[in-house]
């Protein structure tokens, strides 16, 4: 997994070949993890993709390490 900082409160999650599965958002100071997917034409799904299961995560910080370890499928 990847971050791509949007703003100071946001994070794009993508896989290692770019595909978008959620976002990172900064919400009551704490950092959870937003599951995004797409439809096939092109809609937008929250809570939704291959990451669903993991919706609303939390995390200490921005830490691509610790991410992927809880993020990445087994």
């Amino acid at each position: 997994m990847t971050l791509s900082r949007v703003n100071d409160g946001v994070y794009r999650v993508l896989t290692g070949t770019g595909l978008h599965v959620g976002n990172l958002k900064l919400i009551g100071g704490q950092w959870k993890f937003k599951a995004i997917g797409y439809g096939a034409g092109g809609e937008v799904f929250p809570g939704g993709g291959p990451l669903t299961g993991r919706h609303n995560t939390v995390f200490a910080a921005p830490d691509e390490a610790v991410i992927t370890a809880v993020l990445a499928p087994p």
